[in-house]
């Protein structure tokens, strides 16, 4: 078998509504048939094990997450993230809270530890408003759901045009920085 080139990444809380969306993805994924060259991972809460996985050197990184933006719950958004957006300021060390890493400070820890990504593109699913009174909210919102079946063909697209060569086009996405993803 040969070593994966691309590592899709489902990231999110099961236990908080919306935000097992990546989860929702990749457990889809996971029963599909995708090329030998893509690896997909349920990576839940795990941001460390995240961090170790992408020090195996994969040429791009498909990271699947709730993501809000501020459209209406259920848009899928594709965005590239800026690998040089992630490095924090000179002489500061990454904040390493193994429940709070979200996508931006992984890859800050990767880098820290020496490692680097290609590519990295995050497929976001705006989710439904949560209430500070939701402690616990088990299952997606119906529109979050709707939007899975969308995300699985997006994220399989995605996979055959980066192990291709293809760029996302530029429509798809837009290179964005720790402080638009909203975390």
């Amino acid at each position: 078998m040969m070593q994966p080139r691309i590592l899709v990444a489902g990231i999110g809380n099961i236990f908080l509504g919306d935000d097992a969306f990546g989860v929702e993805v990749v457990g889809h994924l996971m029963n599909r048939r995708l090329p030998d060259e893509a690896l997909v991972v349920d990576f839940g809460i795990r941001g460390l094990d995240l961090a170790y996985a992408l020090l195996d050197g994969y040429e791009a990184v498909v990271l699947v997450d709730a993501t809000p933006r501020g459209g209406p719950p259920g848009s899928l958004y594709v965005l590239e993230l800026d690998a040089d957006a992630t490095v924090g300021p000179e002489g500061q060390e990454p904040s390493i809270e193994a429940h709070s890493l979200d996508p931006v400070r992984v890859l800050r820890l990767v880098r820290s530890m020496g490692g680097a990504v290609g590519r990295i593109l995050l497929v976001g699913c705006e989710p439904s408003p949560f209430e500070e009174s939701d402690d616990l909210r088990d299952g997606l919102s119906t529109a979050v759901d709707a939007a899975v079946d969308e995300a699985v063909v997006l994220v399989e697209s995605l996979v055959k045009r980066l192990l291709r060569g293809e760029g996302v086009g530029a429509s798809d996405h837009r290179v964005i920085s720790e402080e638009e993803v909203g975390r």
